[in-house]
């Protein structure tokens, strides 16, 4: 197993310029489809065990929209798009085109379907930088919606995942929206196996010894 701690910092320059390539087809992609300007920044990015992925993104006991997907192809894994609740709220108004969604409160079916079609905007568009990348076919189940406490998200069995040090590509995304520079917070995750992480490692030429 690749111990996620000996990654330095140019091996994770290297994962953010994959990260950085599908953010801005996630803003693309976002852009046409609210008629908005919205842009994708990755402000960090980090490669940490599963367990340490709560105090990253948060409170363990505040309540998170967490869209899910499997990654099929040549690599397998999950990735997961973890929205906070001002970001769950402020995405779904503007796919929904409302001022204000309450979360969780007034995510009935509509709206978690707009998470859903978020996240899976998201997840397709760094799937496909990795994809060009590795010149590997890379694709991604339906998308599922959890709204829970982040600790009940974030959890091997959740993710069906048997280990709680398995590594995870932890990609901070910040959303600016129109003009007004109006920011919200997201976290893509990329949840490799063992294997599918080297890959991706060996790819870009940061293979751990």
């Amino acid at each position: 197993m690749i111990d996620v701690r000996e990654l330095d910092a140019l091996q994770l320059d290297g994962l953010r310029e994959v990260a950085n390539i599908g953010a801005g087809h996630a803003a693309t992609a976002l852009s046409q489809l609210t008629n908005r300007r919205i842009t994708v920044q990755v402000p960090e990015i980090r490669v940490v065990p599963l367990e340490a992925v709560p105090e990253l993104i948060g409170k363990p006991d505040q309540v998170i929209a967490a869209v899910v997907m499997q990654v099929l192809g040549d690599l397998t894994g999950r990735t997961v798009q973890v929205f906070p609740a001002a970001t769950a709220s402020r995405l779904a108004g503007i796919l929904l085109g409302r001022q204000h969604v309450p979360f969780p409160e007034g995510f009935g079916e509509i709206e978690q379907s707009a998470m859903r079609e978020a996240g899976n905007i998201l997840g397709g568009a760094y799937l496909n930088a990795l994809s060009e990348m590795l010149g590997m076919l890379l694709l991604s189940s339906v998308p599922s919606l959890a709204i829970d406490m982040a600790a009940a998200v974030l959890t091997s069995s959740f993710l069906n995942l048997g280990v709680v040090e398995d590594p995870v590509l932890c990609i901070d995304t910040l959303f600016q929206i129109d003009e007004r520079r109006e920011s919200a917070l997201g976290h893509f995750l990329l949840l490799p196996d063992n294997a599918s992480l080297r890959v991706i490692l060996r790819a870009i030429r940061l293979e751990v010894p």
